[in-house]
């Protein structure tokens, strides 16, 4: 062991003649393991809402959409689905009819966004269909000729809009369009009876609370637009690059078409997520900066409590330097103490909260359990900044320490 680090460690561990002074360096400890501890579950919480809405957002919606600039929507989507299917980077493709309606079921009613989907296709560029939880979304298949039953179309529909309606698999519901039917007596609007035969649940509200799922076919009918699509959805093997692939896409489908793409649907959530990211990073930081004060504190009194001390090793030839480093030492063996408690609470808490599901209002924040994401960069960054606020914090008292003199200081011993 170096002569310096002795030194600190034998002082660190020394019985004070002040007991104040020992105080504050169990404070310190206790601040930096504190600040430590914070940053690394606030990082975690902050990744696993990155994470988690990322992953549910992709299993709800396409990389890329295709559309038209007009608002006329896409006819000959068929020829035009099968030919952009094999463009580079694209690994499927699926149409679909999007519209507002009205759900009712009885005396209740709520407002949903309806997809009309080819479930065989739909299921290779979402998930949405694999997470029907009561149910089953089979009875979406196309249907061949002629319905013999008369039975209602098959519908699909979120959890939350489920509990909202108070429906159950196997109910009727009233499906209102806006594009109703120009008559003499004005716009009226068409409405048509669908059963539900499915209730998915994707966790993520937004989908839960006001999405359902019919046969394209139906849509179509319902909404007066034969043989036309809203979009045509495409899956891609760079979710990344998503941009770039959609601008291809783009120009392969001709003048009059757009895309967009799942960063740019959700530009605004990642960035306020970002945004927050370094806002917790510079508020909960300021516990490690108040912890740093705490070691000025305890290491400027330790310097008082031994100035004879130090005038007595100076006297035997230890110099100036080496005093400086004692105190460094000192100030960093504080901060790794409590840097390294701090790594392990933070981590085991974070280990705890990804295991045992924290309940989320899922109206507030869009998922309904708090998810934990740890990861082993930000306690490198966190652990850095903890050390490197600390040494500053170090700077003065240790030079302070190197220019006792020690004729001064032993003058009246």
């Amino acid at each position: 062991m170096r002569f310096e680090l002795f030194i600190a460690s034998r002082y660190l561990r020394a019985k004070r003649r002040q007991a104040v002074v020992g105080v504050i360096t169990a404070i310190s400890i206790v601040g930096v393991a504190a600040g430590v501890a914070s940053l690394i579950v606030a990082l975690a919480i902050t990744n696993g809402m990155r994470r988690d809405l990322q992953q549910r957002l992709l299993g709800s919606t396409a990389h890329v959409e295709l559309m038209r600039v007009a608002s006329d929507g896409i006819q000959h989507w068929q020829s035009l689905t099968d030919r952009l299917r094999h463009l580079p980077h694209v690994t499927a493709a699926a149409p679909a009819l999007y519209g507002q309606v009205l759900i009712s079921l009885g005396a209740r009613s709520g407002g949903a966004l309806v997809k009309g989907i080819l479930p065989a296709q739909e299921r290779t560029v979402s998930a949405l269909l694999d997470n029907v939880k009561e149910g089953s979304a089979t009875a979406l298949s196309p249907v061949i000729g002629a319905n013999p039953s008369n039975t209602p179309p098959p519908l699909v529909i979120g959890s939350d809009l489920a509990e909202q309606l108070g429906a159950s698999v196997g109910d009727t519901v009233l499906v209102t369009s806006p594009q109703g039917e120009l008559t003499p007596f004005g716009l009226v609007p068409k409405y048509q009876q669908f059963q539900i035969v499915g209730i998915f649940h994707s966790g993520f509200y937004q989908y839960d609370s006001s999405f359902a799922l019919a046969r394209l076919a139906d849509l179509q009918h319902l909404f007066g637009e034969p043989n036309v699509v809203s979009v045509i959805s495409f899956k891609v093997d760079d979710l990344y690059h998503a941009d770039r692939i959609g601008r291809e896409i783009e120009q392969a489908a001709g003048k009059g078409f757009m895309t967009t793409n799942w960063m740019e649907q959700n530009q605004e959530l990642f960035h306020a997520l970002r945004l927050e990211q370094v806002v917790t990073f510079i508020v909960i930081g300021l516990i490690v900066c108040v912890a740093a004060l705490n070691i000025l504190i305890a290491l400027t009194m330790m310097v008082m409590e031994k100035t004879r001390d130090i005038a007595v090793l100076m006297s035997y030839g230890v110099r100036a330097d080496q005093v400086r480093r004692i105190f460094l030492w000192q100030g960093m063996l504080i901060s790794i103490l409590g840097t390294s408690i701090g790594l392990v609470l933070g981590y085991g808490l974070s280990w705890a909260g990804a295991h045992y599901h924290f309940p989320l209002s899922a109206e507030v924040y869009s998922i309904d359990y708090l998810p934990f994401a740890a990861r082993w960069q930000d306690g490198v960054i966190v652990a850095l900044v903890s050390l490197g606020v600390s040494l500053l914090a170090t700077l003065y008292p240790s030079s302070s320490a190197a220019k006792i003199l020690p004729a001064e200081a032993l003058r009246y011993e």
